[in-house]
This record gives C-alpha cells, sequence and structure tokens, in this order.
C-alpha cells in the first residue's frame, strides 16, 4: 500500500520543462509545509492525554486546492492537526494560510529564504521556481537594495512613540541563528497584547546570548519610549531577562515558559521515563485551581527527587514564578502559560537553519526578522475574552482564572 504523503513523484517520461519547473516548484512547497507541520508538532510535543498518549497528532489534510502563480496553478494539501484534549489551536500554515488563493509576493518570501539561510546568489534560481515572470530583472544587487530598504524601515520603526501603547501581556524569547562563519546571532523578540486582544511586535533586536545587559538595553529603550509595566511577562526562566525587567519595570507580574520548563526537565531524565513524567508535568499546569496544580507540583517532587535530582530541581527552580497564571482570567490560560507565539512564528525557520549555511549579519538578519515576523502578526489570534483585559488594567483581581467578586 502506497504511503499517503504531501510530495508527488515528478521523475516520470515526457514531462515538458515547463511542467517539470512547475511540478518541482509544487515539490517545494509541498516539502515546507510538511517540515513546517512537524516543527508545530514538535512544539506540542508535551502535551499528553490521560493515557500518556501524545495529544496533538496528525489528522491528514485539508482539501486540495490551487495557489495562482506566475508559472501556473500549484496544488497543494495543507496538512491538519487534531489536539485529543481539546486544548490547543489547530495548525495554521504561515506560508499557506487559510484561504490564500494566490501566491506570496516575492517580498514576502525573502524573510524566508534568507533566514533559512539562502545566499543572495540562491535567491535568484529559487524565485525563478516560484515566481517565473515575476523575477525578471531581479539580480543578486536588487535583493541588497531591498534588504536595505526593510534596514531603514526597521530602523525607524525602533523609534516610534510607545506612549500610546499599554500591555496586559508581554512575551519574550530569544531566537539563535547560525552566521556564515559559524557564530550565533541572538535575536531578542517581545510581543505584546493590547485592551483589544491583539498581538503584536514590540521590539526586535540583536543581543549577546540572551544576557541581562542586552535585555536590559531593550527594555530601558521601550520605557524611553513611553511604555508602561506589562501586567505579565512570559520567558524562559533560562533569560538574563528577569533581572533586566525587575529593574526596568518592577511592577510586572511574571510567568515561566512551561514549555521550555518541561523540556529543560525531562533533559534530564532517562526517555524510559519520559512520558510518565510528561504526563505529571502536565497534570501541573492543567490543573483547574492552583492548589490543584500545587498538589501535582509536590507530588512529582516525591515521586522522583531521590532517583532524579536534577530534574526536581530544574522544576522547583522557579517554584514562585510559575502559577503566576492563576491570578489572570482563565480565558488567557492558554496564551500565557508559554511563549508559544514566538516559538511558531521562528520554527520552521530555525528547523530550516539546522541544514544550510547561516545568515550574513546581524542588521540584515534583523531586518529579515522583523519582516517575517510583520507578516505573522497578521495571522496571530486575539486573546481569548479579551474584554477581561479591560478589567485587568482596572486592577479587578482574579483567583483560579475567576473573578474576585467584592462584598457588598
Amino acid at each position: 500500500m502506497q504511503e499517503d504523503t504531501n510530495l508527488i513523484d515528478i521523475a516520470q517520461p515526457k514531462f515538458a520543462i515547463e511542467e517539470i519547473a512547475r511540478l518541482g516548484a509544487q515539490q517545494m512547497l509541498a516539502a515546507a509545509l510538511e517540515a513546517e507541520v512537524a516543527a508545530y508538532l514538535n512544539q506540542h510535543s508535551h502535551s499528553l492525554t490521560s493515557n500518556g498518549l501524545r495529544a496533538v497528532v496528525r489528522n491528514g489534510y485539508h482539501q486540495e486546492r490551487d495557489i495562482a502563480t506566475a508559472m501556473g496553478p500549484l496544488r497543494v494539501r495543507v496538512p491538519r492537526t487534531r489536539d485529543r484534549n481539546g486544548e490547543t489551536e489547530a495548525f495554521a500554515s504561515s506560508l499557506i494560510p487559510k484561504y490564500m488563493r494566490k501566491s506570496l509576493a516575492l517580498e514576502e518570501a525573502l524573510p524566508y529564504f534568507y533566514l533559512g539561510g539562502l545566499s543572495n546568489g540562491d535567491f535568484i534560481p529559487c524565485f525563478e521556481k516560484l515566481f517565473g515572470q515575476e523575477v525578471r530583472g531581479v539580480s543578486s544587487a536588487s535583493i541588497t537594495r531591498l534588504k536595505q530598504v526593510w534596514s531603514d524601515e526597521i530602523r525607524a520603526w525602533k523609534q516610534r512613540d510607545l506612549s500610546d501603547r499599554r500591555y496586559c501581556y508581554l512575551w519574550v524569547d530569544g531566537i539563535h541563528f547560525n552566521t556564515r562563519n559559524e557564530e550565533r546571532l541572538c535575536v531578542l523578540v517581545a510581543i505584546g497584547a493590547t485592551a483589544e486582544g491583539k498581538k503584536e511586535l514590540v521590539a526586535v533586536e540583536g543581543g549577546y546570548r540572551e544576557s541581562e545587559p542586552s535585555w536590559r538595553s531593550l527594555l530601558d529603550n521601550l520605557k524611553q519610549r513611553g511604555l508602561e509595566d506589562p501586567l505579565l511577562c512570559i520567558g524562559d526562566g533560562a533569560l538574563g531577562f528577569w533581572k533586566a525587567l525587575r529593574d526596568v519595570f518592577p511592577e510586572s507580574k511574571e510567568q515561566r515558559c512551561w514549555v521550555h520548563k518541561t523540556a529543560n526537565i525531562l533533559d534530564k531524565m532517562p526517555k524510559s521515563v519520559q512520558p510518565q513524567a510528561k504526563e505529571l508535568i502536565h497534570c501541573i499546569y492543567q490543573a483547574e485551581k492552583k492548589q490543584k496544580a500545587e498538589e501535582a507540583y509536590a507530588e512529582f517532587i516525591e515521586r522522583y527527587e531521590d532517583r532524579y535530582p536534577k530534574a526536581v530541581k530544574c522544576l522547583e527552580k522557579d517554584a514562585d514564578v510559575l502559577f503566576s497564571f492563576y491570578s489572570f482570567p482563565a480565558a488567557h490560560w492558554q496564551h500565557i502559560r508559554s511563549t508559544n507565539v514566538i516559538e511558531s512564528t521562528f520554527a520552521t525557520v530555525r528547523l530550516r537553519t539546522k541544514k544550510t549555511r547561516g545568515h550574513g549579519s546581524m542588521t540584515t538578519t534583523l531586518a529579515m526578522a522583523f519582516k517575517l515576523v510583520e507578516r505573522a502578526e497578521q495571522r496571530w489570534r486575539k486573546i481569548k475574552k479579551y474584554q477581561l483585559v479591560e478589567k485587568l488594567f482596572k486592577g479587578v483581581e482574579f483567583k483560579d482564572g475567576e473573578e474576585v467578586k467584592l462584598a457588598a
């Protein structure tokens, strides 16, 4: 029985040259979609059912559709997923958004190619396959000029006034890329949620290994431009971000990312134990009440502290900021327990960079990251029940996700 796949066989005789080129582009697009859904599933691999099985799994494909391109229609099947627990939003491709019937503009595709590790000289043949006549006149020199335009654009964007912005939630993470001289670039990313529930890019800046001075510089710049303290900041416990945050925005509460925390804990345990450990970690942060979460937390420590003390120590490291989300609306928990909004945006690119020769300068990498997120921003879903954000700004308290009613 032939395996169901998103890829096609173009190694058949009597194809016209144009048809081979078109099907080659279709093959490239299918491979990119498969890489994208693989990255999505990997992000949610920590989520388990009550039976210890993966909760987020493949679920075939959406109905085939044609994407109009300069070389003719490309038939695509976008992978589909489902969550057995009903807690995670289904996979949504950043390459082929829902209802898309026309190919990306060349300017929209460039960040994917660049952050994927291609050089200027490699862009042209790739673009010719995807865009056909549209790339006539495009050269390495014109691509270099476009990069400069984007660098100027991000420079102006980074000086914009923020006194009219206020963010309830701020997600932060450091994204690492390899350069051609085998150095590591770190791009610091911050995304905020407005009172209207809209997620938007707040900052993207070059950093040195996610260090405290790098994050302090970023946060100081935001404050100088008028940004108030976000109510809650979500990030990885390994970041130098937190000390900088306490100095620059001392009123902000902290929430450690449970996806990062889960991966760090399991990394210190043998694979044979990981499924059961994952299930118990899941019981901690999926508990409906903080008390139940703390009970599962204590159970994990009791069960594993003798055999796997490093794993337990990793869990205990951030005990005071693992459960901050319980003081916010339950409808928001899915958004604020992790930095998934950042991880999902860069996942496919980071997956591809492992197989390529890396990127150029920090200036160009920042510009490309900025354009990549700018496009992804259009597809980010609003915070559920975002009307509750206004209550948070007014100081209304929440306990176990529910509004605390004041006595009459």
